[in-house]
């Protein structure tokens, strides 16, 4: 099956039946009729749908270099300069369709598989290593048009340099024994965004100093035997779109995912047992410049959708002739013309990898990894400095089918807009603020890509600044 529509995508889940908790309740019956994935799973079929709009083939898909088929262009291996703005163009055509607010779209997903496959020789000939399990899979998401989720880290118990975890009873995910039939698998790992709604999840964990039951890599089937989700609280404030515009239809929800003895069979398995390889392969493969790529061309939409509900506000009340307010403004067009530069300079400076494909430029995207984190923050300040009273007084839908409804309409307009208008506005910008769903998104972003700190430290380490050391030795040496 190729590329597959919205229908499809809902079908899958619901058929899938993956073992989910939430408030301390199993789920059951159809997760798409549920209160708190009701909306995400809509919005993600929708999704899907546009890889069929016809005005939109070209740009959504490509033909599989195996069957000649329809496959989306977020499983593409770019070769070329050009295939990087394909997979730039296609990210930002779904992106727009949620203003850049689902993080954990298809597109990362099959983006990070992408990245992964097309770095697959670097498993060659090293133990306990399955280069042809991770093509074998990459292959069948993109031919199947699979959908994903992923856990990258540990439970956070001791975060001490040198903490080794020594208990009876894993917490960490750890290889407990092997089989004829696969690895089992014990322990928890965090944070699937997404859990229990994809048709995959994908496991990657770093071996750490010694443990090499602690690094492996493989993905399984969401509804695997032993694998259980545990969802954190919903903050799908409720199903209207005038009150939670945001949430109602976003909400990506994230997952501690638990492995009770959980089988992955051996053609699952892409690594184990291996310290060196788990400690080395996501840095060494093209992993970050890929998913960076992917990342920044999403943020670049978030960006303008914030750069517009600012101006929006400022319209309706009429509040752009104060330069403060055209100082914050101007904060956010440069992070979006920024943003906008740097993918352009990586798309350009981009190089052919040692296995034939087109790397984007890493050291620029680092950059805009780094710039965003901090801005995203910043705009929700912004958004709440500009906003006032404003975002306080916003009563909900029903208020305006009421008998107060007269005072509503009254001391509630603003200078550009009607009252239930500026209500709506104002109360987008509170739930992108203010709300679980907005802070949520300032935590998901600052760490989308782990510690703020550490990517600082990263870029610091990895960024060639020799050529300008030179420079200032040879002009000191100037007579």
């Amino acid at each position: 099956m190729p590329a597959i529509n919205g229908n499809e995508y809902k079908k899958r889940i619901e058929q899938l039946q993956a073992e989910i908790w939430i408030d301390g309740t199993q789920v059951k019956g159809n997760i798409s009729e549920h209160p708190a994935w009701k909306g995400i799973i809509k919005s993600q079929g929708a999704l899907y749908d546009l890889q069929f709009e016809p005005k939109l083939k070209d740009i959504m898909t490509y033909s599989s270099p195996l069957s000649d088929e329809q496959v989306g262009m977020s499983y593409l291996q770019p070769k070329t300069k050009e295939d990087l703005v394909k997979r730039r163009e296609m990210i930002q055509q779904w992106a727009l369709a949620s203003n850049g607010m689902m993080g954990r779209s298809p597109d990362y997903m099959n983006t990070v598989l992408m990245a992964l496959a097309s770095s697959a020789g670097f498993l060659e000939g090293k133990e306990n290593c399955y280069p042809e399990n991770l093509m074998r899979f990459y292959e069948y998401a993109r031919e199947n048009d699979i959908s994903m989720t992923h856990t990258f880290i540990n439970p956070q118990v001791n975060r001490e340099t040198f903490y080794v975890e020594d208990t009876e009873q894993p917490i960490a995910a750890k290889v407990m024994k092997e089989t004829d039939a696969g690895i089992i698998v014990n322990g928890a790992r965090l944070l699937a965004t997404q859990g229990g709604i994809t048709d995959e999840i994908l496991v990657l964990a770093a071996g750490g100093i010694q443990d090499k039951a602690n690094g492996f890599a493989f993905s399984i089937p969401s509804n695997t035997k032993g694998l259980r989700f545990i969802a954190r609280e919903s903050f799908v404030g409720g199903e209207s779109a005038f009150n939670y515009p945001l949430s109602s239809r976003y909400e990506e929800m994230d997952m501690v995912v638990v492995f009770d003895h959980v089988l992955v069979p051996w053609e699952r398995v892409f690594y184990y047992n291996n310290i060196s390889v788990s400690n080395t392969f996501m840095a060494s493969s093209s992993f970050l410049p890929f998913t960076l790529h992917q990342a920044v061309s999403r943020q670049i939409i978030k960006t303008e959708f914030i750069l517009g509900l600012v101006q929006s506000i400022i319209n309706s009340i009429c509040i752009g002739e104060y330069q403060h307010v055209q100082e914050k403004t101007t904060e956010i067009i440069i992070a979006l013309e920024t943003l906008k530069a740097l993918i352009l300079k990586a798309e350009a400076e981009a190089k052919l990898d040692e296995w034939g494909f087109m790397r984007p430029d890493q050291a620029t995207l680092a950059v805009a990894c780094n710039i965003f984190p901090k801005a995203y923050a910043r705009f929700t300040e912004i958004i709440q400095q500009l906003g006032a009273s404003g975002l306080i007084s916003i009563p909900p839908e029903a208020a305006f089918d009421s008998d107060i409804r007269k005072d509503l309409n009254h001391y509630l307009q603003s200078k550009a807009d009607d009252a239930l208008s500026r209500v709506k506005l104002f109360r987008l910008a509170w739930e992108i603020s203010m709300s679980a769903f907005g802070t949520r998104e300032i935590q998901y972003e600052r760490f989308f890509f782990g510690d703020p700190v550490k990517l600082a430290s990263g870029l610091y380490q990895s960024y060639d600044r020799s050529i300008f050391v030179e420079r200032i030795s040879n002009f000191l040496e100037e007579e």
